[in-house]
């Protein structure tokens, strides 16, 4: 028999935010954390902005000076996340929930970019690659997230690296309702981190023509507009708690939602570029939609749209959107926090899933910020400017990676 699955703890690390209170109020609020790059020089570079993670001590979350010094920072913040998440939750290994039935479900979509990068850097100064440092690979390698939050919050249950790009921990939150809802664990940190606000990573994003040109920074994420010309990358990570409703209760955690459908599909089309009709998207949010019985006469729909800012993007997510639900597209609540947070890859579902989470709980849809030109070939609601009231009943995010993975996740308000 299916069991129920809820979420009973929530982290994150942003721009916006070193919390879920902070990151939330700012989104309410329409604060914007993208700012010019403070980190390295920016000079020679095309691109001069991003969302920075600033005055971050991994101290603060449990980590020692050993532990920091050795890690990239995609796993200081998977950690930083992850200790918060399990905080907030009340779990406790060994006292309230069995080691052996907690499991990590946590991807990177680039995994220890930094190091790979300062390491390269020293094989360029010295060819015979005597300074490479001997924990180079399991600095690196992108399970290492999931790795070390398991090791350091003492999770034994099933371990699982998804690397799936800007739907990774997207598809990482699917797969671990998935096991929970089938009896392969009572509860899962599961979420996604990365780093890539460094100058190779943001070179080699601008080459690609992904990045915003734009060079006001509060200014220059532009989903939905007509004005958008790329997305903002921003560096951060966010993790959510998934348990097993009656362990839930039997404990007495605090619930915040329910998850109640994933849908998963590839476009098989182009390693970047979406299906320009929006088909595999729009099956992947049909098939959340179903699994969450959603009914068009009766709920009250926020989708937290992938809202990259890109022309393509943008478009074909409208297409989807008005494939799976119809007319019905038209009553929906859309937004695309990206405006304010920027996109942070492989922690960007996740960090999109907790608005969903939050959006539910407090009954506001945040807005989709300086969307002051609208493209008349988009033409759906998505929340201008400001944030608005409304009773919601069930909320997706929608998560499209490089390489076509697509990943829809649906929530709804805990009912007992």
């Amino acid at each position: 028999m299916s069991k129920r699955v809820v979420i009973s703890g929530l982290g994150v690390l942003s721009c916006l935010g070193h919390d879920v209170d902070t990151f939330w109020n700012n989104l309410v609020n329409g604060e914007c954390g993208i700012d010019y790059i403070q980190e390295f020089p920016t000079d020679n570079l095309e691109v001069k902005i991003g969302g920075e993670i600033r005055n971050f001590n991994p101290a603060d979350y449990g980590m020692d000076r050993s532990f920091i010094r050795k890690q990239d920072k995609f796993v200081l913040y998977a950690v930083a996340s992850a200790y918060q998440a399990l905080k907030d939750s009340g779990l406790q290994p060994g006292e309230n929930i069995d080691p052996f039935r907690l499991g990590v479900y946590m991807g990177s979509g680039i995994g220890g970019f930094e190091t790979i990068h300062n390491e390269v850097t020293k094989v360029a100064d010295d060819p015979s690659c005597r300074w490479i440092s001997p924990s180079f690979v399991p600095t690196i390698i992108g399970n290492m997230a999931a790795g070390q939050v398991a090791i350091q919050l003492k999770a034994n249950g099933p371990c699982i690296d998804v690397v799936t790009a800007c739907a990774t921990s997207s598809h990482s939150i699917g797969e671990a309702y998935r096991a929970i809802k089938h009896g392969y664990a009572d509860a899962i940190i599961s979420g996604g981190s990365d780093n890539a606000v460094i100058p190779i990573g943001v070179s080699a994003f601008a080459n690609a023509k992904t990045l915003s040109k734009i060079e006001d920074p509060k200014k220059a994420s532009l989903p939905f507009n007509a004005r958008r010309n790329g997305f903002v990358m921003a560096e951060g990570s966010a993790v959510l708690i998934l348990e097993e409703l009656e362990h839930a209760k039997a404990r007495g955690a605090k619930i915040y939602a329910e998850v109640v459908g994933y849908g998963s599909t590839c476009d098989a089309y182009h390693a970047t570029a979406p299906r320009k009709d929006g088909s595999t998207q729009a099956r992947c949010i049909s098939d959340a939609l179903a699994e969450a019985g959603f009914e068009p006469s009766k709920d009250n729909l926020y989708i937290n749209a992938h809202g990259t800012a890109t022309h393509l993007n943008d478009l074909t997510e409208t297409l989807a959107i008005k494939a799976a639900l119809g007319e019905n597209a038209y009553k929906a609540h859309i937004s695309s926090t990206k405006s304010m947070h920027g996109h942070m890859l492989g922690a960007t579902g996740a960090a999109e899933a907790i608005v969903c989470v939050q959006a539910l709980r407090h009954g506001i849809v945040p807005a989709t910020i300086n969307l002051d030109t609208p493209d008349p070939e988009l033409d759906l609601d998505y929340t201008p400017n400001e944030a608005v009231r409304s009773d919601i009943s069930i909320a997706i995010s929608n998560s499209f990676g490089f390489g076509g993975h697509n990943a829809c996740l649906a929530f709804r308000k805990f009912e007992d």
